[in-house]
């Protein structure tokens, strides 16, 4: 057979290169600058001193030292968010998993009860912190009306109150426990129910496959959970811009809101660059703890048990 009207490997190849780079074009472009250049600025902005009007001025490492040593509300929006982190990730993943389980049973309209679980979790930051707003109104909001029905007192004042305000905000944080649930209740339907069915054979209770059985079962999901959910939470803005803008005295100064006054209300630029990459580290340090843990309490199928 004649081959001559195919083309030469190398021509194909080079050909094929030539496709290769140019679909990658736009997204090599994009990346390269919404990106790659953001974080490079961000970290020459770290080690200067700029307030938007006049001409950037190195300062080597004084933005962190600043920080680290002479600014006490640095400490505070660290502490107020990481207060607010280790409240709100373990009772939202005890709270997505407990939901997942109850999804996950086999009765009527299910479907429609896991869609109105799942749908808060997709509304706007905005939307929700102004519904709350309401909810945790002192005067005529639904939680204190419900505490009224209930013990018949006046409840408290929610957002207020500096001992109350992280934990209306942990309380909050419960609206969007449908994400997680999603993910969970993906993870229990993929348990085999022959795993169930030995325990009975053998006799085991409903808590000890629970322990034995479910949360092994599930734990890749609740690790995958809990990375994103300690990622999130400490970054949380919209609550306590919209809701407190950080108040009362500071008691809900959220780091990102800390990190955005000194950017656009202070305009020290090179300061607020200091801080972003500060919280970097500090994600950085609690995902590589948790990853590093993982080989502990994660269990993954057909991976044999160090």
């Amino acid at each position: 057979m004649h081959l001559a009207f195919l083309p030469k490997r190398g021509t194909m190849a080079r050909r094929e290169a030539y496709w290769f780079y140019g679909l990658i074009t736009p997204w090599t472009l994009g990346f390269l600058l919404f990106t790659a250049y953001p974080i490079i600025s961000s970290i020459l902005l770290s080690l200067m001193r700029w307030d938007l009007v006049h001409s950037p001025k190195p300062v080597g490492f004084s933005n962190y030292t600043q920080a680290l040593t002479r600014d006490p509300l640095f400490w505070q929006s660290l502490k107020v968010t990481a207060i607010y982190t280790f409240g709100s990730v373990p009772i939202r993943l005890a709270a997505g998993l407990a939901v997942a389980i109850l999804m996950n049973q086999k009765i009527p309209w299910m479907p429609f009860f896991r869609t109105i679980w799942y749908l808060p979790s997709v509304v706007s930051g905005v939307a929700v912190a102004i519904l709350w707003l309401w909810i945790f109104n002192p005067y005529f909001g639904l939680l204190n009306y419900l505490i009224w029905l209930i013990f018949r007192v006046q409840g408290p004042f929610w957002l207020a109150k500096e001992e109350l305000v992280l934990p209306a905000f942990i309380i909050m944080s419960l609206w969007s426990v449908g994400g997680g649930m999603v993910i969970v209740l993906a993870a229990l339907q993929g348990v085999p129910t022959e795993l169930y069915e030995a325990a009975e054979i053998d006799g085991a209770a409903r808590w000890s496959k629970f322990l034995h059985i479910t949360i092994p079962m599930v734990s890749p999901v609740i690790f995958f959970n809990l990375v994103t959910g300690i990622i999130d939470t400490f970054q949380v803005f919209t609550a306590g811009y919209v809701m407190t803008s950080g108040g009362p005295n500071n008691a809900s100064l959220f780091y990102v809101l800390y990190l955005y006054r000194n950017a656009w209300q202070y305009l020290a630029m090179g300061y607020a660059s200091a801080l972003a990459w500060i919280l970097f580290v500090v994600i950085m340090f609690f995902t590589v703890l948790v990853l590093r843990s993982s080989s502990l309490w994660v269990h993954y199928e057909g991976v044999r048990a160090r």
